[in-house]
C-alpha cells in the first residue's frame, strides 16, 4: 500500500517497535509484524495484532505496573506478546 504519512513511500512487511504510556505506566513491544514504508519508516499494525496489544497493556496496567518490556511472539493460535522482561 502506498504510505498515507509521506505519500511517496510504499509498505513492504516488517517490523517495529510500539510503546504505549498512560500516567505513570509504560509498554514497550518489540519486533511487532507491521507493514513499513521503505520511504519514511512508517509502520502500519493490522487490527488484530493492534487489539491484542492493547488487551496486554489495559491488563498490565490495571495490576499496576511501571514499564513493562516484551517481545511480540507468534504462538500457534495468533501472534501475542508473551515473552516478558518486566521492569519496576
Amino acid at each position: 500500500m502506498k504510505c498515507v504519512i509521506c505519500k511517496q513511500g510504499s509498505t513492504t512487511p516488517g517490523t517495529t517497535t510500539i510503546t504505549f504510556e498512560r500516567e505513570s505506566f509504560t509498554m514497550v513491544v518489540k519486533g511487532v509484524p507491521a507493514e513499513v514504508c521503505d520511504n519514511c519508516g512508517e509502520a502500519y499494525v493490522d487490527g488484530p495484532v493492534a487489539c491484542d496489544l492493547l488487551d496486554a497493556a489495559e491488563k498490565l496496567a490495571e495490576a499496576g505496573a511501571l514499564v513493562e518490556v516484551r517481545q511480540y511472539v507468534a504462538t500457534g493460535t495468533g501472534q501475542r506478546p508473551l515473552r516478558e522482561n518486566a521492569i519496576a
